[in-house]
């Protein structure tokens, strides 16, 4: 409150003190992007001001409720699709799993079908996941469906731990958070010491979405969420006017007076944007989606939601435009050093104290209500990485586009190592602010043409766009850096520790996907006969036995041997089995814990 008094006041001094007409088009800019800013701090504390009001149910181990769990997918691969249908099908209580498959694909099917889950496919795949999901309900009889991305693993107490919402018949869906296991992605971060890697989401879905029971402004995030069928009848279905169409859908729910909760426990666990072209297509359309909603359903105005709702979603729709006020805060200082004008008309002397001092107040505000959730660095460079892809989709709100749906590519691209490019945006700015900061130089040495009045403020102006590029060449190095190339194994690594025996020989794996292994061996006497074709290695923990081929050998001090192993094709039962020890297994036998190639 101390926070929202101070930039109320310091808005206010601002508007009628320190405003120069004279340069109105930084001046009027540059206050509007002040103001956005301390209006994003209001309804962040209005957010997040209570963050776990409501009390889960107890578990539920026995429902009479008819329950289907439902996995849309489109293109994703048998790799990928594995453990989630594995999982799915292992969770209790009793349900029917699905696979709903818009790809029409014949592997696809053989190899639902192998695992013991149900199959369907359309025609077309008009709508996407929204027409996919709408064209189960047409064959599906359930009370109830659990929708999880072809992406992400069930875990065991899925349903034991959610179902018991749905004994109040007001309640359409809950939403759990999502939560990833390749925790070498693009959107994780390695902090140090021994605080926990950062994800960039998390603060969304452990802090923000269960805030909003508070006002029953919990929004559907399409996967690790269950929905009661009739609430979608009475909607008319899946929404499929925008490319969100779960938080489309979640908003007419509402309308008709359904509640959504947000249970704040990760029971699902898929895969985050491998790199930065994922992470980019991911955003702009989920940005796109939020302009197509904001359009559509005329949210601020809608007597059907509460203020509170509106208020609840408009913090979140509107923190989309936190990237255009990210782009201005480079491009008004570059506009300055190029033309010499002031848009404050005050001294610095008076105007950096009260700046600071809103500042700080504002910085402080929003640490404490994140609750450690964001760190305050890191934060900053995601949202900077973040313009290229949103600021575009912002245009839907005054150019509709007519680009289709494009589903996220999924995990690792084997296929492809090539590091992707540099957006176009980040190498413009960089290199206009570059040229900005050389000009700056050269008029304060008294060599450019033009003198600045304020050399001081100036000095304050470069030293922030300083900073600004510091941030740009931040994010385009991670955007280019290695780490998020294309990864020579198909799905995601798990560092593990587990005895084994690899044909007749005592083994340590150490690290193990669903497509290979790397393992340890001792006994290097012969070993040339076990590479020329499968072999048997035996996974002692799980009492599973898979068929492997040798593709790499590395040798390690003190006679011990590394190889690198791949599965042989058809295993899919076994490595079913594999799957569930990775993702249901015992914790403390091996760690869930993706890593780097």
């Amino acid at each position: 409150m101390l926070a929202l008094a101070v930039s109320a006041g310091y808005l206010a001094w601002r508007l009628l003190f320190t405003i120069d007409l004279a340069a109105w088009f930084v001046a009027i800019p540059l206050l509007v992007l002040e103001v956005h800013h301390a209006f994003g701090v209001g309804l962040y504390a209005f957010s997040l001001w209570d963050t776990d009001p409501l009390p889960p149910p107890g578990p539920v181990e026995w429902t009479d409720l008819r329950v289907a769990l439902l996995i849309p997918t489109y293109d994703e691969s048998i790799e990928v699709l594995l453990p989630v249908v594995s999982a799915a099908l292992a969770i209790e209580p009793q349900h029917e799993t699905w696979v709903l498959d818009d790809g029409n694909r014949t592997e696809i099917a053989e190899f639902a079908t192998a695992l013991g889950a149900r199959y369907l496919a359309r025609e077309s795949n008009e709508h996407a996941k929204a027409g996919n999901i709408n064209n189960a309900l047409h064959h599906i009889d359930a009370d109830v469906i659990a929708v999880v991305d072809a992406d992400h693993v069930a875990l065991p107490d899925f349903l034991r731990h959610t179902l018991g919402y749905f004994d109040d018949p007001e309640i359409a869906v809950v939403q759990t958070p999502q939560d990833f296991y390749n925790v070498d992605s693009f959107e994780h971060v390695v902090r140090k010491g021994d605080r926990p890697r950062y994800q960039e989401q998390e603060v969304f879905y452990r802090l923000i979405l269960p805030a909003k029971n508070r006002w029953n402004a919990v929004f559907w995030c399409g996967t690790n969420a269950l929905v009661r069928v009739s609430a979608l009848r009475d909607v008319g279905g899946v929404a499929t006017d925008s490319v969100t169409e779960d938080i489309h859908t979640s908003i007419r729910l509402q309308k008709r007076g359904w509640r959504i909760v947000a249970h704040n426990e990760v029971l699902a666990r898929g895969l985050a944007a491998a790199d930065a072209n994922q992470y980019m297509l991911q955003r702009r359309r989920w940005a796109r989606g939020a302009m197509q909603v904001l359009k559509s359903e005329r949210l601020l105005l809608s007597r059907e939601l509460t203020i509170p709702q509106r208020l609840a979603y408009g913090a979140t729709l509107f923190s989309w435009f936190d990237a255009l006020r990210s782009l201005l805060f480079v491009a008004l200082p570059i506009v300055v050093l190029a033309t010499g004008v002031m848009p404050i008309s005050v001294h610095l002397s008076a105007f950096g104290p009260a700046f600071l001092l809103t500042f700080l107040a504002q910085f402080t505000a929003l640490r404490l209500l994140a609750r450690g959730y964001y760190p305050p660095f890191w934060s900053i460079v995601f949202e900077t990485l973040r313009m290229p892809a949103v600021v575009p989709a912002l245009m839907e709100l005054v150019r509709p586009s007519s680009s289709r749906f494009r589903v996220t590519p999924k995990g690792r691209q084997a296929h492809d190592r090539s590091r992707v490019r540099v957006p176009l945006m980040f190498r413009a700015l960089i290199a206009t602010a570059v040229l900005a900061l050389a000009w700056f130089g050269l008029v304060i040495a008294g060599l450019g043409p033009v003198r600045y009045a304020f050399p001081g403020a100036m000095i304050g102006t470069a030293a922030f766009l300083a900073v600004n590029v510091a941030l740009l060449v931040i994010a385009a190095r991670r955007v280019v850096d290695a780490r998020y190339a294309g990864e020579r194994r198909a799905s995601v690594r798990f560092d593990v520790d587990m005895a084994g025996v690899f044909d007749g020989r005592v083994a340590r794996i150490v690290d193990v996907s669903l497509t290979g292994a790397r393992i340890r061996v001792g006994d290097v006497a012969g070993l040339e006969d076990s590479l020329e074709g499968p072999v048997r290695l035996r996974v002692l923990y799980a009492q599973l036995d898979l068929f492997v081929r040798v593709v790499n050998v590395h040798r390690r001090e003190a006679g011990r041997v590394e190889l690198g192993l791949v599965f042989e094709p058809g295993q899919w039962q076994t490595v079913r089995g594999l799957a569930l020890v990775l993702f249901h297994g015992n914790p403390g036998r091996h760690r869930l814990e993706a890593r780097a190639a």
